[in-house]
């Protein structure tokens, strides 16, 4: 099977309708992010990686995401809502969470790759921050120091006499592999048993499926 090319491309410009500068950069985009997108330049890991589409209209879908069936449970179909309160988005949405994040200084957002680190070193969206599920789960062994460095260092939780206050958390966008993939599901259902706002939190349910399967960029 013909793999997509997803080496990440660095240092190219914002894309059409996040940024007009880069209308002469991207006008010969065949295979645009939709019509207005054709790209987005983000920071990972210290350096600069540019989300797009891969440009090869014969490309198909690579190996690691061409199963179709895999044993339920655990890999089971997710709901297209997860949560009362819990946003539900897909890929555009992404996209501008991460533009807003990495180009127009909105500190309050933090896209979260939920998944173990054995998937996140074969490709992760760029932009995003690893925190497998695992580390903010207590039945997986999570221990509450490790846990309280999370909520306080990287969501902007503080904790108060032993509760948590959450008035300036940061929005999360959480995803993981994809529709039938229950990490980002678990860490968005166990943020929401600690107390944090549902509407705090994104959930892209399509993953790292639906983003292979788009040709979109993909980084290590």
């Amino acid at each position: 099977m013909k793999k997509l090319n997803m080496v990440a491309n660095v240092a190219l410009v914002l894309a059409v309708g996040f940024s007009s500068t880069a209308c002469a950069a991207t006008s010969n985009m065949a295979v645009k992010i939709n019509s207005d997108i054709a790209s987005v330049t983000v920071k990972h890991n210290g350096k600069s990686v540019t989300i797009k589409r891969d440009q090869n209209q014969k490309a198909t879908v690579i190996a690691d995401f061409a199963k179709t069936s895999r044993k339920c449970p655990p890999f089971c179909i997710q709901p297209s809502t997860l949560a009362p309160g819990v946003e539900t988005i897909a890929e555009v949405e992404v996209i501008d969470y991460l533009d807003r994040l990495h180009n127009k200084g909105d500190n309050s957002i933090l896209v979260v790759d939920s998944r173990t680190t054995d998937w996140v070193g074969k490709g992760t969206i760029p932009g995003s921050v690893s925190i497998p599920w695992t580390k903010l789960n207590p039945s997986k062994g999570a221990d509450p120091l490790s846990m309280s460095d999370i909520m306080e260092g990287q969501f902007g939780a503080k904790q108060q006499e032993g509760l948590w206050n959450f008035s300036n958390v940061k929005t999360l966008v959480l995803f993981c592999n994809g529709m039938w993939c229950g990490q980002s599901p678990n860490n968005i259902k166990q943020l929401l048993k600690m107390g944090y706002p549902a509407h705090k939190i994104k959930w892209y349910r399509g993953g790292m499926q639906n983003w292979a399967n788009l040709g979109l960029t993909m980084a290590k």
